[in-house]
């Protein structure tokens, strides 16, 4: 059971160990994400789209009486 234990604990020490290690091999580097200057921005498809439908709607109004 004592041989388990000490198994146990020497992976996650390993495994603590290797996951905080520098090993100094990272050489990725970022890159810019602006789009070449040929590139033109989009344009929307329909630029004259048309315009909504009747917003001169009412709300029906409230009953007078309530029904029996």
């Amino acid at each position: 059971m004592k041989k388990l234990v000490l198994a146990s604990v020497s992976a996650l020490a390993l495994l603590g160990v290797a996951a905080c290690s520098d090993s100094g091999t990272d050489t990725t580097t970022t890159q810019s994400t602006t789009p070449p200057a040929a590139e033109q921005p989009m344009q929307p498809a329909t630029p004259n789209a048309n315009p909504p439908a009747d917003n001169n709607v009412q709300p029906a109004p409230a009953p007078t009486a309530p029904a029996n």
